[in-house]
């Protein structure tokens, strides 16, 4: 290991330009950071870090979490830990297919053979050329590694103690092998099952969506009053926003206790248009208050269609199919000539134009009553999708999360409780979330790029798969891909052959992958010695937005899958909000890349502010806060030359001075609060206890020592005192700022000592009492000095005017702290002679000029 960490000596000039540069590179060099794995689990502290999502560029959100992380993987390295800080890349998904679409101007089609040869376009075209499954993860992969070169040199530069080496891809082998490991096992216990069922589908990216990928957005809509008629011509109206469902419908309810339709319960009634016979039925979740109080049931129009269907065990009449639009043969029931005809004018139309259509028709037909009335209303989107989702039965993979487990769920509620929140009202909503789920985790989606599911199944006779038994492959095979491998008992040949094998062509959900972040960074599968000394982990850093989905499914995975927390502490972080208090998105177009902002500023600028932001809270984005911390990050600069250039403190020296004495008493305090903040990740009220004390000391401490410590009275003993004061301050000041302040805190560190101030212990505030006096006397002093300097203030006359005389009024113990630092506060002041009058109250200065 290179020593990069000698003593360099203060510099004529020192500036905070090229600090990044310099550090990062000596930090590499000398292996600061480097994990040892050959300490044991109570001497390691393992952070779970959150991989990034790489597809694009980074935004100042990431810069503003990822330093709260590192300022706790730095204090905890100082306390003695050895950290475990790995780095990965969530690189699969969506966001990655959608990126690779667009900067290459292609898409997969799976039907496609492999091009060996294939060279995407140098331009896009205005249409996607179609390439096959491997050419497009080929197009992924490129893509994934240069923007993870770039997302790497960022993180450097702003000063993350990752150890690199430790690094992992969430589509690499080792996570495939894990999450495909962990999928067999979940089928192993029947966590995990393959089913036909209603599902959230998205029609643009024609995949599967989970309850967790969902977010409401409100759009506006009407309300539609259609006239239905039972067999005897009466007339049963309902009103709906989807009229276009018509053919899809399978029944009407009502509320139990809504005494307009009780008599209806039990009857048919005949749709508009479609002339199919359907029942009307009660159930307690229709609204007596909304429209006429009867809801018209489809298969399907909503999540609450689904669970009617599913309770009331309706008929099914679909008619939208994976690309949103209406399929080309009309529902079972649809059966009149005039019915069929109807329906022929919507085969193949989106929704939208489907149901302009029927609006049209149920004009005709007389069977619409007045007019839409508009409204505005919430509908589920895919949290990355542009068009409201449809729901289409398919086949899909599910995962036992307690959604229909009440043993189950009430695990996980009691996990919840187990784990330590930061800041508490956080377990909140993972409670809410585990309380509200209404059914199992869909983990399969209909994509390229992704962990595939590792199962095949056998073809019958007439090459028709049997979902019922899954062929899996040997655990030592993994990871597998069934597109291009085979079983186990069979040959290549028999694939897609009558009584042979296909394989399962969909990969899994993302968060399938990222929920295993723990296992992953651990090598659970390749490495148990190493996953032995660092799962479960001591901490989980996350976003509140994702407790849902990413906290959640980790402790379910570690559940089921080690019967135990993934981590002992989750420290949730805030959003980053724009002027407007606007959350900072990409799909917003307000996010802010953080590059010219580390240059302008300084890497240690920006950390200050991201750090200044409490735990769990929402924080502005500010360039004035990383203007203050370029302010403290030179400040910290000039007062450290300032000091080392008094040099040493004689020989065998002690601080003996009351006023001297009265500043280790106060850094002891600012100690023992920033070590007790940092103990429960509150980084901020660290950093906040810090910075107040060390402006206090520059302004107050330093001014009022500086002439002693020069040695202009003579007093050679007096001078070592503060001289050792000095340094003692400057010591434990840059461990302190350390964490936040890492680049300056290392320059300033390398003028006088040896080693990194990063593997230099953390400041302990029981030495410094040894040495320390009443922390009073200092808060005197400054009172005193405050009043002098604001009376030439108010005069406007310099600070270096002289004073002929001062009476200083409080009362006698204040007094008596005064007396004992009275000799500095002359000198700092310029002060003659000093009369001392005891009096009520705070104390006050009162100047003779």
């Amino acid at each position: 290991m290179a020593d990069t960490h000698r003593r360099a000596g203060v510099p004529e000039k020192p500036v905070l330009d090229g600090l990044e540069e310099k550090w990062s590179r000596r930090w590499d060099e000398s292996g600061v950071f480097t994990f040892d794995r050959s300490r044991t689990r109570d001497e390691i502290f393992s952070i779970d870090t959150p991989p990034p999502t790489v597809s694009g560029s980074l935004h100042v959100g990431h810069v503003f979490s990822y330093t709260h992380t590192d300022t706790i993987a730095r204090y905890q390295r100082m306390r003695g830990k050895e950290v475990f800080y790995p780095m990965g890349w969530d690189d699969n998904g969506l966001p990655t297919e959608r990126r690779v679409q667009n900067h290459f101007g292609v898409r997969c089609d799976p039907a496609l053979p492999y091009d060996p040869d294939f060279t995407p376009p140098e331009k896009p075209g205005k249409h996607q050329l179609p390439v096959s499954r491997r050419n497009f993860i080929e197009l992924c992969e490129r893509l994934t590694g240069e923007d993870e070169k770039a997302f790497e040199e960022l993180w450097r530069h702003l000063g993350l103690s990752v150890d690199w080496s430790h690094g992992y891809q969430t589509i690499d082998a080792e996570a495939r092998a894990a999450s495909q490991h962990a999928f067999l096992e979940s089928l192993e216990r029947g966590d995990a099952y393959v089913a036909q069922a209603p599902t959230l589908w998205d029609v643009t990216f024609r995949t599967a969506v989970a309850q967790a990928e969902l977010e409401d957005r409100e759009r506006p809509a009407a309300y539609h009053k259609l006239r239905f008629r039972t067999d005897s011509g009466r007339t049963v109206l309902i009103e709906t926003t989807r009229p276009e469902l018509l053919p899809a419908c399978v029944a009407l309810v009502a509320h139990p206790d809504d005494e307009r339709h009780q008599d209806l319960f039990g009857r048919t009634v005949r749709t508009p248009l479609f002339d199919v016979e359907v029942p009307v039925v009660p159930h307690p979740l229709a609204m007596p208050g909304k429209g006429t109080g009867l809801a018209m049931v489809c298969t399907f129009g909503d999540t609450t269609d689904v669970t009617w269907w599913r309770e009331l065990r309706l008929a099914t009449r679909p008619v939208i199919g994976w690309d949103g639009r209406f399929l080309a043969d009309p529902p079972a029931g649809v059966a009149s000539r005039a019915a069929v005809a109807a329906y022929a004018q919507l085969a193949g139309a989106t929704a939208h134009t489907a149901r302009e259509r029927v609006v049209a028709l149920l004009r005709e037909s007389g069977d619409l009553v007045g007019e839409p009335r508009p409204v505005t209303h919430a509908v589920k989107f895919f949290e990355k999708g542009d068009k409201p989702l449809e729901i289409v039965t398919t086949r899909q993979w599910y995962v036992r999360n307690g959604g229909r487990d009440a043993a189950l769920r009430d695990r996980l509620l009691a996990r919840g409780t187990e784990l330590v929140w930061h800041p508490p009202h956080m377990r909140v909503r993972y409670e809410n979330w585990v309380g509200g789920l209404n059914g199992d985790w869909l983990i399969s989606r209909q994509r390229f790029f992704g962990v595939p599911i590792p199962v095949w199944y056998p073809l019958d006779a007439t090459g028709q798969p049997d979902h019922t038994r899954p062929l899996v492959p040997e655990r030592s095979a993994l990871p597998v891909d069934p597109s291009t491998d085979t079983p186990p008992g069979y040959e290549a040949a028999h694939r897609d052959e009558p009584h042979g094998f296909t394989g399962d062509p969909d990969v899994m959900d993302t968060w399938a992958t990222s929920s295993l972040t723990p296992q992953i960074a651990g090598k659970w599968r390749s490495d148990p010695d190493l996953f032995a000394r660092v799962f479960p982990m001591d901490l989980r850093p996350q976003s509140h937005e994702i407790i849902r989905t990413w906290l959640f499914a980790t402790v379910l995975r570690a559940h089921t899958g080690h019967d135990a927390l993934p981590w002992k502490h989750a420290a949730i972080s805030g959003w980053i909000l724009d002027p407007d208090r606007k959350k900072m998105s990409k799909t917003k177009g307000n996010v802010v890349t953080p590059g010219h902002l580390l240059e302008q500023y300084g890497s240690d600028a920006v950390r200050y502010w991201a750090a200044s932001g409490r735990p769990g809270t929402d924080t502005a984005f500010d360039t004035g806060q990383m203007k203050i911390g370029r302010r403290l990050a030179m400040k910290l600069l000039n007062v450290g030359r300032f000091v080392l250039s008094l040099g040493d403190a004689g020989a065998g020296s002690a601080v003996t001075q009351p006023l001297d004495r009265a500043l280790l008493a106060a850094l002891a305090s600012t100690v023992d609060e920033a070590t007790a903040a940092f103990e429960t990740f509150d980084y901020a009220r660290a950093l906040e206890r810090t910075e107040q004390f060390f402006w206090h000391f520059c302004d107050d401490y330093v001014e009022l020592v500086k002439a002693r410590a020069y040695g202009d009275d003579g007093d050679a003993a007096a001078a070592d005192s503060a001289r050792a004061a000095l340094r003692t301050a400057l010591d434990v000041l840059l461990r302190l700022f350390a964490p936040v302040l890492p680049f300056v805190a290392e320059e300033v560190w390398s003028w006088w000592q040896e080693g990194s101030v990063h593997r230099a212990p953390w400041p302990n505030g029981a030495p410094l009492r040894r040495h320390a006096g009443d922390a009073a006397v200092l808060t005197a002093a400054s009172e005193a000095i405050a009043a002098v300097r604001r009376a030439k203030s108010q005069a406007r006359l310099s600070m270096r005017t002289e004073v002929a005389g001062a009476t200083v009024t409080a009362p006698r113990a204040t007094l008596d702290r005064f007396a004992s630092a009275q000799g500095d506060v002359r000198a700092a002041g310029r002060i003659g002679a000093v009369e001392l009058r005891e009096g009520d109250g705070a104390l006050r200065v009162e100047i003779t000029w």
